[in-house]
Formats: structure tokens, sequence, C-alpha cells
């Protein structure tokens, strides 16, 4: 029955670092170099994560400027911001290019506040299939009779002691970003 929790906070686990990363592409108003994260560039016929190709540095707190390592490739790199869902402009002046994030409106806010709210109503259903699986290998182990009755309702407290301490950390996460997104 170890193994089943294992199995379940590991899964649980995977989960809450999913919506991290998901949070960290979300931009908040001031820049975040993990909004690049999904940009995929065409190099050279090759699709190549962005991240690969550039230095990304943070001189003030709403400019992102990245520096490609090799120059001729600055308007594919261009190119393929303006197709990513980012939605800003990049301003290339020959030898870098610009991300400057423009603050966030009170209506665009909201939006995101909402999103954000999904995305972690989204993970908390995810916990509970988790669990809704992890109690199904427990009723198999039963059924199979290699745990006692009493064993299996232990299983089941422990298991949800351990969806319920997850659950609150889906939700910490969800409130910290919503935050960060409602403060100016």
């Amino acid at each position: 029955m170890e193994e089943v929790f294992a199995k379940t906070k590991e899964k649980m686990e995977k989960c809450l670092t999913a919506l991290e990363r998901d949070f960290s592409s979300i931009r908040a108003g001031r820049a975040n170099p993990a909004v690049l994260d999904k940009v995929i560039v065409d190099y050279y016929g090759v699709p190549t994560p962005i991240s690969q190709m550039v230095a990304v540095s943070m001189p003030e707190a709403r400019l992102l400027v990245i520096q490609p390592w090799d120059a001729s490739t600055l308007r594919e790199i261009e190119k393929a911001i303006n197709m990513s869902d980012i939605g800003i402009n990049p301003q290339n002046d020959g030898k870098v290019i610009r991300l400057t994030f423009p603050q966030l409106t009170e209506e665009h806010r909201k939006t995101l506040k909402k999103d954000i709210s999904k995305r972690g109503e989204e993970a908390k259903v995810a916990v509970r299939n988790i669990r809704r699986d992890a109690m199904d290998d427990i009723k198999k182990l039963k059924k199979d009779s290699l745990i006692t009755e009493d064993d299996q309702k232990d299983g089941e407290k422990k298991l949800q002691d351990i969806t319920d301490e997850y659950i609150k950390n889906v939700e910490n996460v969800t409130k910290k970003k919503e935050d960060e997104i409602l403060s100016i």
C-alpha cells in the first residue's frame, strides 16, 4: 500500500509543478523571461526553443532584452515572438530584440485572475482524479485479499489526507499568482 501512496504523491507533485510552470508563463505586468519558454524558432529548418538560441536579460522591471548568439537569426527570432501568443510586439534594433511589457489594465487583470482561478480549479480536479485512481488501487488490493478491511479504511483516510495537502498547495499557488496579478 505504501507503493500506492508514493505513486500518488509523485503524480500529485507533477500536477503541482505543471501548474506552477503554467503560471510562470502568464505575464503580470512586469518582465519575466519565462514568457518565452513556449516560443519555438525555425532555426535553419529545425524547430528550436528560443532559450537555446539567446541570452535574455532584464535591465528594467518591464523590459526584456534578447541577445541572440547568432546575429543572423535575429529576424527568425522576431518572427517567432510575433507568431507566439505572448501579446507583445518585439522591437528589433539590428543587434538585440527588446520586449517592453505594458502596464496591465484593470480589466485585463480581472480577466487574468479568472483564467488563473480556472487553471487552479483544473489542477484540483486533476489531483482529485489521481486520488480516485489510488482509491481504486486500494479497493483492488482489498478485493484480491492482500489487505484487510481496516487497512483499506486506514489507507483511504491517509489518501484523503495526502489529497487535502495537495489541494491546499494548489490553492496557495493559485492565490499567490492572483495576488501577483492584482498588485500594481
